[in-house]
């Protein structure tokens, strides 16, 4: 796969509730503006598993997204630490090491591979 790109942005504010879509967000340390808190920070997740209730929709197959694990990327303004989620859930989860908006069409570029 070539570059990967945010496909969808979806915040939930209430749990169990609906998602809210959005084509620009801040994230700060505590994730998203107008998510609730969650277990981490923002959660990724590929194009073919769109069900699950992640923050970030990449343009990728989840298996492409789960690659990332254990590096820091870029996407937009918004720097990321991600890591495997540690359960069943599809995706990866990650921690906010530099706040700024993400924007529907940013790119997913490696900064640091900590592996």
């Amino acid at each position: 796969m070539d570059v990967m790109r945010v496909r969808a942005i979806h915040t939930y504010p209430e749990r169990r509730g609906p998602a809210v879509e959005h084509d620009a967000v801040r994230v700060g340390e505590a994730g998203l503006d107008g998510d609730r808190p969650r277990k981490a920070a923002v959660s990724l997740v590929g194009a073919d598993s769109p069900q699950t209730r992640a923050n970030l929709v990449l343009d990728g197959t989840t298996a492409d997204v789960e690659s990332l694990d254990g590096r820091v990327v870029r996407i937009g303004g918004v720097l990321l630490a991600v890591g495997a989620t540690g359960n069943h859930c599809a995706g990866l989860y990650a921690a906010v090491g530099e706040s700024g908006t993400v924007r529907v069409g940013d790119p997913v570029e490696v900064v640091e591979d900590r592996g």
